[in-house]
């Protein structure tokens, strides 16, 4: 079984910057993880991808995060980050992590609980 847990969530003014971290822990050996990404669900609509990385550190992001959120990850501490920027009410949402885990039974793609991300003054 694998867990991902996110922290950094909050409130946050418009304009303002917060920091999301999801770390990967499991009961079993991680052979690796593929791709970490955070999508994100606001009330009423659809998740949607916010960004993701490879193990590679290859990146794509929703075009509402270009040049405002940054993705990165230490594979080290199977933890994946994102710093937002410039932050706007419409980014309010219930963020979430994703990851493709390899185990020795297997690849399978876990989410975290959520951190709830509210921009408002």
């Amino acid at each position: 079984q694998v867990q991902l847990v996110e922290s950094g969530g909050g409130l946050v003014q418009p304009g303002g910057s917060l920091r999301l971290s999801c770390a990967a822990s499991a009961s079993e050996t991680i052979f690796s993880i593929n791709v970490m990404g955070w999508y994100r669900q606001a009330p009423g609509k659809e998740r949607e991808l916010v960004a993701r990385i490879t193990s590679g550190s290859s990146t794509n992001y929703a075009d509402s995060a270009k040049g405002r959120f940054t993705i990165s990850r230490d594979n080290a501490k199977n933890t994946v980050y994102l710093h937002m920027n410039s932050l706007k009410p419409e980014d309010t949402a219930v963020y979430y992590c994703n990851a493709f885990v390899v185990l020795a039974t297997g690849a399978y793609q876990y989410w975290g609980q959520g951190t709830q991300v509210t921009v408002s003054s």
